[in-house]
């Protein structure tokens, strides 16, 4: 018979299913990444999931367990890969500008737009776990990319992002509920003269109308996650004329 008490047993669970706090969170996402880079944008190391971390084949109770939601911060969307890479190649979209890096994840595109330039850069992403991987990821880019990096759990959608000249969002047009409350507000900051770059790697509820692609890309994918080998990234800018 184990000579553990249950109070023993009851408080180790109690561990395992809620990791909180900023120490806790950051412990848990170096536990459970490996430091790795993404093809296409082999500049910016980040905390991902690989084949040999345990995130890559967790389940939904594992994570429920530990209420952690689920982990999207922990991959390298192709959307984002295409949109990060865009602007590392022309970093006069954001040199000496104000950015928006709306639904985050990673960071990959936040830290991106730093290293190009840019004067301020927030990181808004609802999720907190993907705030705390991108101040570490940011970390690793070098102290100036994570003193210019802001970040906020608050969810954007209907903010008019007053005082920022530039909005990024990298693969947000996943399900047609997000599509539908995103693309009317990127719309919206576009008529109120925002530069508003979307990364799309062909989701379903893209916009067609009102946009124009600017950049294409082959990227490399994590087939286990996306299905396929290789996706074509697109960056579409948002030009919906003022009404």
């Amino acid at each position: 018979m184990s000579g553990r008490g249950a109070s023993d047993d009851e408080r180790e669970a109690r561990r395992a299913r809620h990791v909180v706090g900023e120490e806790a969170r950051d412990a848990f996402i170096a536990a459970h990444t490996a430091v790795a880079s993404a093809k296409l944008v082999p500049e910016i190391a980040l905390h991902l999931a690989t084949e040999i971390t345990t995130l890559w084949t967790v389940t939904e109770a594992w994570l429920a367990e530990r209420a952690v939601p689920p982990p999207y911060w922990a991959f390298a969307w192709a959307g984002g890969q295409a949109l990060a890479r865009h602007v590392l190649d022309h970093p006069e979209l954001v040199r000496g500008r104000a950015v928006v890096d709306f639904g985050s994840g990673s960071g990959l595109v936040a830290i991106a737009a730093a290293m190009a330039g840019a004067r301020r850069v927030l990181a808004a992403d609802i999720d907190v776990f993907a705030l705390h991987a991108t101040r570490a990821n940011a970390r690793r880019a070098g102290a100036h990319v994570a003193a210019v990096i802001e970040s906020t759990t608050r969810d954007l959608v209907g903010d008019p992002c007053e005082g920022f000249d530039v909005v990024l969002a990298g693969d947000v047009c996943y399900e047609q509920p997000m599509s539908g409350r995103v693309v009317p507000w990127l719309a919206t900051l576009s008529r109120a003269g925002k530069h508003v770059l979307v990364g799309d790697p062909g989701r379903t509820y893209v916009p067609t109308a009102g946009v124009e692609e600017i950049a294409r890309y082959d990227v490399e994918t994590v087939d286990d996650v996306e299905g396929v080998a290789r996706k074509l990234g697109r960056v579409l800018r948002v030009v919906t004329p003022a009404a």
